[in-house]
């Protein structure tokens, strides 16, 4: 917003392109507590207000008056200064701090309607007349016709109040102003706080004047001339200065006209000239548009490390679950599920008087074990099969509770891990349900390799084979040869397992033959991984939902700098 003043379709265009990155701004997020984000969401929440309390109300009125904020340190003199220039008392001046709890905003009586509503400090509500409130949340409207038309003043907290309460709503009404009447004195005009507010002013090309109270005369010209090089050195070498000398004040705590006459006579005629007044409040919002763009930059790059570690946590619980199902890969060819139990059954189920000598016809002797088993007779086939049952339930679970640990362990050292854990605790272990969706799995994958067993029983050729032995006994022997691979064992329990998987391969062969049975393998591991991946992808999205409460959406960021540049274009 440069040059002449805008068409009305320009400044409706302006407007509705603030009042869109306004909405971008609200519902932004940045829920991590990460390095840089207190300071962003300061950013954010400074920016969110300037927009509500001064940027859109003044878009939407600039023929409003100019409202002047009077804003300084605590005992500063601001309230004595607001009485005097009005010319009776409106704000309560005091000798406590802090003294001015609740802004007070001095209006002619013609300028009413500009302020009775929430075209300003939309947060604030109104009290009205003389009735006092310490209430920070209201603003107290105060009409009187010693102030002119097209100014009001507006009394606020002190900005280095001991209550935090105050220092932010002196900031905030800081924001709003078209004009920050800066008071200070002789005595703390270099104090670091007020300073830093300067600062951001001249930042944000807010309009200044310096009123600088209680100067000793003998002082004047030195304290001035120090002060006018300080504001200088800040980029307010424009900014307007007046002393006033440091006087014992009239009946009723006010300054006299020979004290604050040229402060009045300046905002008087300000209040007279619409096009200063102009001056100054277009001085001011384009200063506070200009503003924006660094100060999204600001939430946009604060975005994008929101992102970035929400991905990362996303990445590292992808990638613990993902080496869990490689681990129950690993297991389900190492020969780690035919150790202790399992081998145990096996040769109840066989038998073991010529296993190593005569496979060929111990094979035939399975058949009867086997076939027995169907015909009802003591079933050591069921106990091998509650075996490998047990055996494969025992690998699913362990590698799920070891994935969950390590992700716990792994995100406790991440940015924003620990606040993730901190609110969904049971993230560390399992899920309390985790054993009986276990189970369910590995009687489904059970039934699986019957069906595979059936299916390739179909062919005449077998069908009687098939029968004779029992779908449920070659069942049980599939599935361990499925997991006879001798890799992770050693000694005699070494020569078990490879005679194992070479009894259980040839009985297969000898009804399906050698191709068929690898395949039948193969396809029982499939089968088993598959809903291995399956139950852990249920496991991962309780963390993916953690995340997902906390992360922030993927194109936030580009939505924020997508709406300052509207505004830019716009301007």
């Amino acid at each position: 917003m440069t040059g002449a003043s805008p068409a009305p379709g320009e400044l409706s265009s302006l407007l509705a392109a603030v009042s869109g990155l306004r909405d971008q701004v609200a519902a932004s997020r940045l829920p991590l507590a990460l390095p840089d984000a207190p300071a962003a969401a300061k950013v954010r929440v400074d920016l969110l207000q300037q927009l509500d309390d001064y940027v859109i109300p003044r878009l939407q009125s600039l023929e409003a008056p100019l409202l002047a904020v009077v804003g300084g340190s605590t005992g500063a003199g601001k309230s004595t200064l607001v009485n005097s220039l009005v010319g009776h008392q409106v704000t309560k001046p005091g000798v406590l701090r802090p003294t001015t709890r609740s802004p007070v905003l001095v209006h002619h009586p013609s300028d009413e309607r500009w302020f009775i509503d929430t075209r300003v400090l939309p947060g604030l509500a109104r009290v009205r007349g003389n009735d006092q409130t310490d209430d920070p949340s209201a603003v107290r409207l105060v009409s009187t016709e010693a102030l002119p038309a097209g100014l009001a003043l507006l009394d606020a907290p002190d900005i280095d109040s001991v209550v935090a309460a105050n220092r932010d709503l002196a900031a905030q009404l800081l924001s709003a102003a078209d004009l920050w009447l800066f008071v200070t004195t002789a005595a703390r005009y270099a104090d670091a706080v007020p300073w830093a507010l300067l600062r951001q002013a001249s930042e944000r090309g807010t309009s200044v004047a310096i009123i600088l109270d209680r100067v000793p005369a003998e002082a004047v010209g030195e304290i001035r001339d120090h002060l006018t090089s300080m504001l200088k050195e800040q980029g307010l070498a424009l900014a307007p200065l007046f002393p006033i000398p440091e006087v014992v004040l009239a009946p009723g705590g006010l300054l006299g006209p020979d004290e604050i006459g040229r402060l009045k006579g300046w905002l008087t005629a300000l209040a007279n000239d619409s096009r200063a007044r102009a001056l100054v409040v277009r001085h001011t919002l384009s200063g506070a548009l200009d503003s924006i763009d660094s100060r999204i930059a600001i939430l946009a790059e604060a975005t994008g490390e929101q992102q970035a570690a929400t991905n990362a946590l996303a990445r590292v619980a992808e990638a613990a679950y993902a080496e869990a199902v490689e681990q129950v890969r690993a297991g389900m060819l190492d020969g780690t599920l035919l150790r202790g139990e399992v081998l145990s059954r096996w040769q109840e189920f066989v038998g073991t008087g010529e296993f190593f000598k005569q496979v060929e016809s111990v094979v035939s002797r399975v058949r009867d074990r086997i076939t027995a088993a169907v015909k009802g007779a003591p079933a050591p086939g069921q106990h091998l099969g509650e075996a490998l049952h047990s055996g494969v339930a025992a690998l699913v679970s362990a590698h799920a509770q070891t994935a969950a640990s390590q992700v716990a362990r792994s995100w406790r050292g991440m940015p924003g891990g620990q606040v993730l854990l901190d609110g969904s605790p049971a993230l560390v272990s399992t899920s309390t349900d985790l054993t009986p969706k276990v189970e369910t799995l590995v009687r489904e994958w059970q039934d699986d390799v019957l069906d595979l067993v059936r299916n390739e029983g179909r062919d005449r050729r077998t069908t009687a084979k098939v029968a004779a032995y029992g779908v449920n006994g070659l069942g049980v022997v599939l599935m361990l040869v499925t997991f006879a691979h001798t890799a992770g064992l050693t000694g005699a329990e070494a020569g078990i397992a490879g005679g194992t998987a070479i009894l259980g391969q040839k009985l297969l062969e000898a009804i399906f033959g050698d191709q068929a049975v690898r395949s039948l393998a193969a396809k029982a591991r499939a089968a088993l991984l598959e809903r291995v991946e399956d139950l852990y992808a249920v496991e991962i999205k309780r963390f993916h939902s953690a995340i997902d409460e906390v992360a922030v959406a993927r194109d936030q960021g580009r939505k924020l700098s997508a709406a300052a540049l509207n505004v830019r274009a716009a301007r």
